[in-house]
């Protein structure tokens, strides 16, 4: 009872006119950067946090907006996925395995349809799941002192390979390059300077912001402007977004299940959508693939993942909201926003700051039925946007990035430091080294390093007391295995692709 009523207060905070209105401009704007190949929710969050800024939002409603962002880069990343077999993100991987067959088929449409009913699916399971299970594992987190934090922000980064599934010594040079970003400013004990260079702006540290922008949005400028192809149109024919309500059933039970499995792989600490979207993929190969149909066409092979991704989303939020420890490279992001605003998350999050936690989760649920409804009857729009030059998008991500960052300090100095990470996260993305280890470290840093402390000086300095709970211990045994497991499983995902016959060069459809 005590859920229901503050959900219910949670649907007062969402249905505040403003609130609502940035929940259709976020649903509606994070479709789009999903629908675009290439930008992802990550970035899309990243580029939309400067306007939250800029237009004094309160807390609540930033991260309405931002999560609606999110929710619906993760619809949006199917519409190229089906269409051009090209993913707009990796969670969308799996998506062209039987999507892009599909829309070969002429039943592009019908792909598009059913993949929007198991988003809605799994995005709706897994904010149930969140609403349930977020407010145990707070009171949980309770019990967590400065030993147990620390080990947490250890598997935390154990994970990271699972996050960004790239090179785990290069996922590890990230988190690295992260955590010495993290040390620069005033030390927390001794007030002494450090690495600012005589520099004053740089006592307070890095800020999220302008390193989040720089890193990802002027830094995918840059890469634009290396592959530039300026006044490519093209031009898709999806035809009637419907499907057979045969089709629909015959899914209903992969729903649920790619639905449940995300979301158990979006709570893990950077196991996040892609590890969600794959298993559920395979795992409904192995129990209903009994003709060898998956990767020829399958509408289950495209609700599958699709549920899954959506639903390790929401999943992901869970440990973010309540640990203070990011699911996924999006939430890293949001973690981030919610520092800046000096909100805090983690177990007093939702004793301190309810309307938050409980607007942000009645938001949701609306923001899944505008999905749906955005992404049956207007998918013609989204489409019609994958022509749009990038030599028209790019600029106008850069401006925004520009603009915000300045009315959040009204400092030059910061607006050549966005420019500095934006040098800096091309030359990492050159080089193939994830940017999103490189902010979670920069957010969790400076925690893990005055947890590892307080520890330190309650067990007079013995290292042993990193080990003397039961449940720090359980966290560094889960951070062995976050590193171990990568190593077997991480690479599945890729190798399923490759072994997928070529059917011919990306970007077109019959």
């Amino acid at each position: 009872m005590e859920t229901l009523h503050l959900l219910g207060q949670g649907f007062g905070v969402a249905f505040q006119p403003l609130n609502v209105g940035l929940a259709l401009l976020g649903a509606f704007a994070g479709t789009i950067v999903g629908a675009l190949p290439g930008l992802g929710p990550a970035n899309g969050v990243a580029i939309l946090i400067p306007v939250s800024f800029t237009l004094g939002l309160r807390p609540e409603s930033a991260l309405i907006l931002l999560a609606s962002v999110y929710y619906g880069a993760m619809y949006g990343g199917r519409i190229s996925s089906i269409l051009l077999n090209i993913p707009g993100d990796e969670p969308a991987v799996m998506t062209t395995l039987d999507g892009y067959p599909m829309a070969k088929q002429g039943r592009g449409g019908s792909a598009l349809a059913i993949s929007a009913v198991a988003s809605f699916v799994g995005a709706t399971l897994a904010t149930v799941g969140l609403m349930l299970f977020a407010p145990v594992l707070a009171k949980l987190a309770i019990r967590f002192g400065p030993a147990e934090y620390f080990a947490l922000y250890v598997m935390a980064f154990s994970t990271l390979s699972s996050l960004t599934g790239k090179n785990p010594v290069k996922t590890l040079i990230g988190a690295a390059l992260g955590l010495m970003l993290a040390t620069v400013g005033l030390d927390s004990a001794t007030n002494i300077p450090r690495y600012t260079f005589g520099q004053m702006k740089f006592f307070e540290g890095i800020d999220f912001i302008v390193a989040i922008v720089g890193l990802f949005a002027i830094s995918e400028a840059l890469v634009f402007l290396e592959t530039l192809h300026a006044g490519q149109f093209v031009r898709y024919q999806v035809g009637r977004v419907s499907a057979r309500v045969r089709d629909i059933a015959r899914s209903l039970m992969t729903m649920v299940r790619g639905s449940i499995v995300g979301f158990i792989s979006g709570v893990l600490p950077g196991a996040g959508a892609s590890l969600g979207s794959f298993v559920a993929y395979t795992l409904e190969k192995r129990l209903v693939d009994r003709h060898n149909t998956f990767g020829t066409g399958d509408p289950r092979g495209v609700a599958a993942p699709e549920a899954g991704n959506n639903a390790a989303a929401g999943g992901a939020l869970v440990p973010m909201l309540t640990l203070g420890v990011p699911g996924s490279g999006t939430t890293a992001v949001l973690l981030a926003m919610l520092m800046s605003l000096n909100i805090t998350p983690g177990p007093l999050l939702f004793t301190q700051h309810p309307e938050v936690v409980w607007g942000l989760i009645a938001s949701l649920y609306f923001g899944n039925v505008v999905l749906l409804v955005l992404n049956l009857p207007l998918v013609g729009i989204f489409v019609r946007l994958l022509s749009v030059p990038g030599w028209i998008l790019m600029p106008v991500v850069t401006m925004v990035g520009f603009l915000g960052v300045y009315s959040i300090s009204h400092s030059v100095f910061d607006i050549f430091l966005m420019i500095g990470f934006g040098v800096g996260g091309y030359l990492l993305r050159k080089l193939d080294i994830p940017l999103v280890p490189v902010i979670l470290g920069l957010l969790l840093g400076d925690d893990m390093e005055v947890n590892l402390r307080r520890a330190l000086n309650l067990g007079n300095g013995d290292w042993l007391t990193l080990w003397h709970s039961p449940l720090s211990i359980i966290l560094w045994v889960l951070a062995g295995l976050g590193l171990v497991l990568p190593l077997l499983f991480l690479r599945r995902p890729q190798r399923v692709a490759d072994d997928e016959p070529d059917d011919g060069p990306e970007g077109t459809t019959e």
